[in-house]
């Protein structure tokens, strides 16, 4: 497999295997499914112990070459990566050998920056290369929609159009969406995360729109999760131990499950976990799976103050369910049941309530001085659950995700710990920037004359 190019196929099975660049510039399958890689590369102990001694770009050109081969040239992808990843990833030690990994120095503030500018920076390559132009089409429950909408403004071989539920975002997720312009526009819906993601997976499936050359850029697409993978091996690389029978543990928040998948996708190309804590908010569909093994999505989903994480049917499962040896199509049915008893063997699946996320901002911060905003609060408070459940090894590595800077929920934070979290960069002079959007009924005939009528 070392020298043979990796093809990609639909979660659904009913749709040709395609190139890395077909998979990525059209986001989903023509049978509605997801695209994943036939084939999945595998590292060695060799050189997952050699990333110890590399950056992190370094770490992210290794893994992408992998699934990259005979698609891009070398040089040309280590000038992306190098260029995507120009911010640092702290790994801040909290006690014993637990940490968190904050993955919120980027330009939007949000770990969403991390697959986002990596994908963005891929689609213009192959565009630039075939001459091509595409319509993105994303919906977001909080932070997706201004990683991509930075990640993507400006380009003159493509526009963006952002879908979000009004009154489910913070005012500063909100307007670093709104104030870009140019080839970024913002839809507003008075609905859920689920009713803008519907409506974008029923554009794809309609033919009347084909002429707008549609792609999508949730973690949907091959090319966001990809690049998912990399904070895990770089993670372990730098925290790892000197046994080489070392085994990580990672909580990870979770709400459409593309970072998990990363995740589980990295285990399978030979990363040493020994754990996935998943940990969902009370949108808890996925715990329930896992417990009862039967699925059933959450209609609707439940508005929690972790936003991004309001997720009634993970748009990622069916991924999750294939590498488990299973099958579900788009809508959650399963054709075929997966391996329940290696889930429950890989993954502790825990439901965080409000009250519990929000408790856990105060006791992190007054205990370990450790800031979190309300997704990270939920992977740490996943975190500190599996530890009561399966008991506190000191020896072990316990690495849990912060998913977006404290200072993008100023409000939670004020009212919970009485102080102003300090504005990254990235934030700051947001407050004073003109916003632009629209709003749309929860409809599908008013998104598609938006669309013939814009585009």
């Amino acid at each position: 497999m070392e020298n043979r190019q990796i093809l990609f196929r639909s979660t659904n099975l009913k749709a040709p295997a395609v190139s890395f660049e077909q998979a990525l510039l059209k986001g989903i399958a023509p049978d509605g499914g997801l695209y994943m890689p036939e084939e999945i590369p595998r590292l060695s102990r060799e050189e997952i112990r050699e990333f110890s001694d590399a950056k992190y770009y370094e770490i992210a050109f290794e893994i992408s070459r992998k699934f990259l081969k005979g698609e891009i040239p070398d040089e040309d992808l280590e000038r992306i990566v190098i260029d995507a990843y120009d911010y640092e990833v702290p790994l801040e030690h909290i006690y014993d050998r637990k940490h968190v990994m904050r993955l919120d120095r980027g330009p939007t503030a949000s770990f969403k920056d991390f697959a986002a500018r990596m994908m963005g920076r891929l689609m213009q390559f192959f565009l630039n290369r075939n001459n091509g132009k595409l319509l993105i089409l994303t919906a977001t429950s909080g932070d997706t929609g201004s990683a991509i909408a930075n990640a993507f403004y400006g380009l003159d071989n493509v526009d963006v159009v952002v879908l979000f539920p009004e009154k489910e975002v913070t005012a500063r997720q909100r307007k670093q969406m709104t104030t870009l312009g140019k080839n970024v526009s913002i839809l507003a819906l008075d609905g859920k995360f689920d009713d803008c993601q519907a409506l974008v997976k029923q554009a794809f499936g309609d033919s009347e729109l084909d002429y707008l050359n549609l792609s999508s850029a949730n973690s949907i697409n091959i090319g966001r999760l990809v690049p998912q993978t990399m904070d895990y091996f770089y993670s372990f690389a730098e925290l790892r131990s000197g046994d080489p029978k070392e085994r990580v543990v990672y909580s990870v928040p979770s709400g459409n499950f593309g970072d998990l998948c990363g995740g589980l996708i990295a285990m399978n190309m030979g990363l040493p976990v020994k754990k996935f804590v998943v940990a969902t908010n009370e949108n808890d569909e996925y715990p329930k799976f896992v417990k009862s093994g039967f699925y059933e999505k959450l209609v609707p989903s439940r508005n929690c103050i972790s936003s991004a994480m309001n997720v009634g049917h993970p748009s990622n499962i069916p991924r999750l369910v294939q590498l488990y040896g299973g099958n579900m199509d788009e809508h959650g049915a399963i054709s075929t049941t997966p391996d329940l008893g290696r889930i429950r063997e890989d993954m502790y699946a825990i439901s965080i309530s409000d009250a519990e996320t929000e408790a856990m901002i105060s006791s992190a911060y007054k205990e370990h001085g450790l800031l979190l905003e309300p997704h990270g609060s939920v992977g740490w408070a996943g975190l500190q659950s599996y530890l009561r459940s399966e008991g506190d090894d000191i020896d072990q590595l316990y690495i849990s995700l912060e998913t977006a800077h404290p200072a993008k929920f100023p409000e939670k934070i004020r009212e919970i710990l009485a102080f102003d979290p300090e504005l990254p960069p990235s934030l700051q002079g947001l407050e004073e920037k003109e916003e632009s959007y629209e709003h749309l009924p929860t409809n599908y005939r008013a998104f598609k004359d938006f669309l013939r009528s814009n585009y």
